[in-house]
This record gives structure tokens, C-alpha cells and sequence, in this order.
């Protein structure tokens, strides 16, 4: 059965549309996992909004939308999935942050109140299940289908998420910072074997030092990280706003060269695992 990844949103911190961010896209966090007839979302940044369409036409009754954490990037384009409007529709929505902080429903509903938003999370009609688990679970969502999770180093707390389906697996991992010359073991673990891993990898090593403390990683680590892990691909993901497509080019053409087994996502990139 198919398993297949699809990067609706690659870009970290705040959504760029501008001529400058054609080629990879300036969409916040969102990432589609179709395994057989059951499709998950990855975090719910702006690009979530061009996937709820894409829910519509395929009318998509049931999804699970995992959440790695709740700042504005990976959040902002909740309101605007449609699918939730639509009492036809049931979406569980999963976080692994929040179980002692009032719950993931409580934060979602918060960003749509006055004077923020003009729509109340009430007018949503679609069957909406919130669950709030502890990063570090496992779970079995489908018979065929296994979660695993494991915390993450980001301010307030992320999580990351490995599925899998068929013998093939998919890991996301962000947003996280790493302490150089100590791989983390959270993440080993979680990605051993994968055959996909989607690394936070907003900064390059320059650039790196003069953001410690603000929870973002480098594609340096990424591969190193992969390659301890026995990691099939890996790809480069989280991109920072100001990299636009000239750079990201020559940030693809780097990482290449250092393994040829990663890429840089960009929008509308569709990967069959399996």
C-alpha cells in the first residue's frame, strides 16, 4: 500500500511570500503522511491551508494532525483549514507539550479569540478530538500504523514523530537545537533505521553560534545525526526566512557534496516510501 510524504509548508519562523522564495517555498510547517487510506498532517503552519484543500477534493473524512508544539510558525494556519469547518469531517489532534500546561485545545482555541481572530474555534464544525500525550510515548493510531515519539530541546517544549507503516518509516524532527560534539540520544533513538528523516535545519555552522538558545539546529548535525542512525535519506527542512532560493541552492549543492544521501524540501515534494 502506498506511503508517501508531502511537504506542504518547509519554511521555519514566519511565512515569506516573495519572488525570492519561489523555487522552495515560503509556507510555515506542514507536512502530509499518506499511509494506505489514512493520512496524517504534520504540524499546521500556513501550509496547511493549501492542504485542506486538497482534503476537500479528495474529501478526506478522517485525519490525525500531530503537533510537534505550538508557537505561531507551525499553528497560524490553523483557522484557515478549512476541513474543520465542515461537521462531515473528524480531526484528532495530538500534541506531546502541553499534557501539563491546560492541553493543546485550550492553546488552539486561545489564538482564535478576540482580539486576535475573528472566529472563535466554535465555528468549527467538523468533529474535533483533542489529545494531549507526554513526549516519549508510542501509540498505535491504526492497527498497521505505529507512532513513536521522543521530546525535543526547544524553548517550551517540542516533540518528535516517527511513523510507521508496511516495514517503512518516517521520522519528524523539529524544532531542535543540539549541543555540538554531543549527538542526542532522543533522536538517535527515534530515527535508528529510518528511511526518511525531516531535520530542522534553519541554521548553517555560521550562522549557528549567534543563535544558541533559540531551539534550531544545522543540516551538519542532520547528517551526522543520520548517518550514526543508519538513516536512508535525509531532508533538509525548517528553512530560515532569509535563505531565499539562491541561497538554498548553494546550501543544497554544499550538503550534497557532504552526503549524497539528503536534499532540501521544498513545497509540493512528494516522496514515495514505499
Amino acid at each position: 500500500m502506498a506511503f508517501n510524504v508531502k511537504f506542504w509548508g518547509v519554511r521555519g519562523s514566519i511565512a515569506c511570500p516573495s519572488s525570492k522564495h519561489i523555487k522552495y517555498g515560503g509556507n510555515t510547517s506542514c507536512i502530509e503522511v499518506k499511509a494506505g487510506d489514512h493520512r496524517f498532517i504534520l504540524d499546521a503552519g500556513t501550509g496547511v491551508r493549501g492542504l485542506g484543500r486538497e482534503f476537500r477534493n479528495d474529501d478526506v473524512r478522517i485525519a490525525h494532525m500531530l503537533l510537534t508544539h505550538t508557537h505561531w510558525d507551525h499553528i497560524n494556519g490553523f483557522p484557515f483549514f478549512t476541513p474543520a469547518y465542515d461537521a462531515e469531517r473528524t480531526i484528532h489532534i495530538m500534541a506531546g507539550h502541553l499534557i501539563d500546561k491546560g492541553g493543546v485545545e485550550n492553546v488552539l482555541s486561545s489564538q482564535m479569540q478576540n482580539p486576535m481572530f475573528p472566529v472563535p474555534m466554535e465555528a468549527m464544525k467538523a468533529k474535533l478530538e483533542f489529545d494531549d500525550f507526554r513526549a516519549g510515548d508510542s501509540f498505535d493510531l491504526y492497527p498497521e500504523i505505529k507512532v513513536r515519539t521522543a521530546a525535543l530541546n526547544h524553548p517550551n517544549g517540542a516533540t518528535g514523530y516517527r511513523i510507521e507503516f508496511e516495514g517503512k518509516s518516517v521520522c519528524y524532527v523539529t524544532d531542535t537545537e543540539h549541543v555540538p560534539g554531543k549527538p542526542d540520544q532522543n533522536i538517535l533513538g527515534l530515527i535508528e533505521g529510518a528511511d526518511l528523516v525531516i531535520y530542522d535545519c534553519t541554521y548553517t555552522e555560521a550562522e549557528f553560534p549567534a543563535h544558541v538558545t533559540w531551539g534550531h539546529s544545522t543540516w551538519n548535525e542532520g547528517v551526522r545525526l543520520c548517518r550514526a542512525a543508519n538513516v536512508k535519506k535525509l531532508a533538509i527542512f525548517h528553512h530560515e526566512p532569509d535563505h531565499d532560493d539562491v541561497f538554498m541552492d548553494k546550501l543544497a549543492e554544499e550538503a550534497r557534496k557532504e552526503w549524497a544521501n539528503t536534499f532540501v524540501a521544498h513545497e509540493s515534494m512528494d516522496i514515495a516510501l514505499g
